[in-house]
């Protein structure tokens, strides 16, 4: 089986069940109360049989306002929901197609706003909570319990609420602010709710997502069940709270009169790493300052500043502040018994916690931890600008709805803001090299463009492998511009993980190939693409073709074996040979894999990266069969063109019984090939007649036509 194998390494350029139940007294009761009209949660408690709903209409909750009656907020989904039910119910899903809609992104403001709602009528013991703009969601999405860090209120999550209400059944835990359980009695709460969840669907993992003071509840629950299917996603754990410059202040405030109320003000300006060149009794400023660092996009929030003190009075804040200490020494101390999978996300402006180096540090220690730098976020990072969250989990590959991730079942195809998101990254490649895509018609026709390609699957797309995989980021970015279609490439397996730790890229990296619905090069999951009719992106000539030697573009590097052919023809995929072109008016190799292998310092480096690459094709003769991990050396120039050309598709729909037999199969792979290698020998004569096919004569037909506009090329 080949790969997309050598796109590695330039990654930084490039339920059917439904449950009606609430939570009481420890045990899921069957229930639901009918209301009439939208609101924001469907609240838990554990001192009655009955769910608290967030209504207008109901007293013990009058100050919860709609969540929808101002329009802003209305739901995409014609039918919004009209019912709630206890926390963990399933509500219906209008699809399973991913993020259709537009997507209400909620702010700071709607965090103040929400909180003094829900603090309003505050009282009573820990419950969970679960926001109703979270109410459509995916057949059969796992549970995640968000657990707050040292506000409590449980809005931590409101900026992703809506995407993450569409993969996941969320439930929010609110502390109330007067509220006095220990550290170890929360642990015992979310304890049984895991467990309780876990008896009811034993094969579906359960997301617990904590920040700071969550995180580290979050850590004691998984150490203490180490046999259910628990997944982390740990957000500036205060873990290493003993080394917060927080300490000093925390002793002052334990003997600071109750009347002296700047302490709160004081602490969170540390946000800004200048506290003490601030006066204590400007505590208006100062909170401007938090929040406007917090959020940049709003304008005004003078009326909410209060709300701070509010949530976290003098009293509840020492009360936090010791919960803290042991919250850190309790997570600290039971590291060890921690075997879930974990995702740690660390900002780099994180001025009361050092949370970069703690994630390096829980790495260490735990088995199965991956890490996510956000270099210019602060503490607060579920509430700030720059990260989405859903994305990142599905990003690193840590979404699933069973016992191990399914690469195929499990991918939810981004959305076109997401795409967009990701091709930014990418877009000075395809500025800079003005793709020039050509396929053919039925009749045989060359046209520009993509209208030759079909429409609907199982498609499967076999070409040239580029150096270092460069022409990949332009092409699928314009599958899914001019056809809607996200190629699904089969990638080198080092793109998911790493057999240890070492010089390798950081898996992190390849983020954005996840999202875009790469999976591991394997036969199980080149069946299931098929299967599920889907377009797929091959390469035969994996990373021994992307890494070619000197003087070896263009060149195929296939195996002798027909290893795909056969299992087209079982699905009737269509076969589109391609050949892509320009590698060599970029750059040139001039110290390969040869001339690294002759110094023996390079030698053993290979060696190394080799070793913590997952091996492919170790059963496989001649030259494919090199799959060893290098960097060429490589000349840039002054960017060229890329040039794709697909050609006419080849059907294998009603030959499963006669390519079942080895010897036709290799004849049609034969012909697969020799059509790719015309599309090179096309591509490489055509470009020679392109008047721009160099950077400097582009660039003077877009200043002249606009920048936006497509750039001629030659004659077909």
């Amino acid at each position: 089986m080949a790969a997309t194998g050598a796109c590695v390494f330039h990654g930084a350029v490039f339920s059917s069940l439904r449950r009606d139940r609430t939570w009481s007294n420890g045990s899921f009761k069957s229930g639901s109360i009918a209301i009439h009209n939208a609101r924001r949660f469907a609240v838990s408690t554990t001192s009655t049989d009955q769910v608290v709903s967030s209504s207008s209409e109901t007293t013990a909750t009058s100050s919860v306002s709609d969540l929808f009656g101002n329009g802003r907020f209305e739901k995409t989904y014609e039918h919004a929901a009209t019912e709630i039910v206890g926390v963990g119910a399933e509500k219906e899903s209008p699809s399973n197609s991913g993020w259709e809609g537009t997507e209400v992104r909620r702010s700071l403001k709607d965090y103040f706003e929400q909180s003094v709602e829900l603090i309003g009528s505050d009282g009573g013991p820990p419950r969970w909570f679960s926001p109703l703009e979270c109410g459509s969601r995916m057949d059969n999405s796992p549970l995640l319990l968000f657990l707050p860090g040292i506000d409590g209120v449980g809005l931590g999550l409101i900026k992703h609420h809506e995407k993450l209400g569409k993969i996941f059944d969320l439930w929010c835990l609110h502390i109330p602010v007067r509220d006095r359980t220990p550290f170890t009695e929360l642990m015992k709460l979310v304890e049984k709710t895991v467990k309780n969840e876990h008896q009811h669907s034993p094969n579906k993992p359960i997301y617990l997502a904590g920040e700071s003071l969550g995180a580290c509840l979050a850590l004691c629950v998984a150490a203490r069940n180490p046999h259910i299917d628990i997944v982390l996603i740990l957000s500036n754990p205060a873990t290493c709270f003993s080394k917060s410059p927080l300490q000093p202040v925390i002793s002052l405030l334990e003997f600071m009169p109750e009347s002296l109320q700047v302490s709160l003000p004081y602490i969170l300006n540390l946000l800004k790493g200048d506290a003490s060149r601030l006066p204590l009794a400007d505590v208006g400023v100062i909170l401007q300052l938090i929040v406007g660092e917090l959020s940049q996009d709003l304008a005004a929030l003078s009326s909410h500043l209060s709300v701070l003190a509010d949530i976290l009075p003098v009293e509840t804040l020492n009360w936090k502040f010791k919960m803290l200490k042991h919250a850190s020494a309790d997570s600290n101390s039971c590291l060890h018994a921690v075997k879930a999978q974990t995702l740690i996300l660390c900002s780099g402006r994180d001025q009361l916690l050092p949370s970069i180096e703690e994630g390096g540090r829980l790495h260490q220690f735990l088995p199965k931890c991956e890490i996510r730098r956000f270099s210019n976020n602060g503490h607060f990072l579920f509430l700030e600008d720059g990260l989405d969250l859903a994305a990142t989990i599905r990003g690193a590959g840590f979404y699933r709805r069973s016992q191990y991730v399914d690469y195929v079942s499990d991918f939810i195809p981004p959305s076109a803001a997401e795409v967009r998101n990701i091709f930014e990254n990418f877009s000075f490649i395809t500025f800079a090299t003005s793709p020039v895509l050509l396929s053919t018609l039925e009749d045989g026709e060359i046209v520009r463009g993509l209208a030759g390609i079909p429409e609907e699957g199982p498609v499967l797309l076999v070409g040239y492998h580029m150096l270092l995989g460069l022409e990949l980021a332009p092409m699928v970015g314009q599958f899914f511009k001019e056809k809607n279609i996200i190629l699904r490439g089969m990638a080198h397996p080092m793109l998911f993980m790493k057999m240890k730790e070492g010089s390798l890229p950081d898996l992190a990296t390849y983020d954005s190939f996840r999202m875009m619905g790469a999976v591991p090069v394997t036969a199980k999951n080149f069946y299931k693409l098929l299967s599920s009719k889907a377009h797929v992106l091959l390469y035969p000539g994996g990373m021994r073709e992307a890494l070619h030697r000197k003087g070896e573009e263009y060149r195929l590097f296939w195996p002798e074996e027909s290893e795909f052919i056969r299992m087209a023809a079982r699905f009737g995929a269509k076969i589109v040979p391609f050949g892509v072109v320009g590698e060599d008016d970029i750059g040139e190799v001039v110290f390969d894999y040869e001339d690294q292998m002759k110094i023996p310092v390079l030698k053993k480096r290979i060696e190394e990266l080799t070793n913590e690459a997952v091996r492919l094709r170790a059963d496989v003769h001649g030259e494919v069969a090199n799959q060893d991990v290098h960097f060429p050396g490589i000349l840039p120039k002054l960017p060229g063109r890329f040039y794709y050309y697909f050609g006419k598709p080849f059907e294998t729909e009603g030959r499963k019984e006669e390519l079942r037999d080895r010897e036709n199969a290799h004849k049609l792979y034969l012909q697969v090939k020799g059509e790719v290698e015309n599309c090179l020998a096309y591509l490489t004569s055509k470009r020679e007649n392109d008047p721009y096919r160099q950077l400097w004569p582009r660039l003077a037909y877009q200043a002249k036509h606009g920048f936006t506009s497509e750039v001629p090329t030659f004659k077909f």
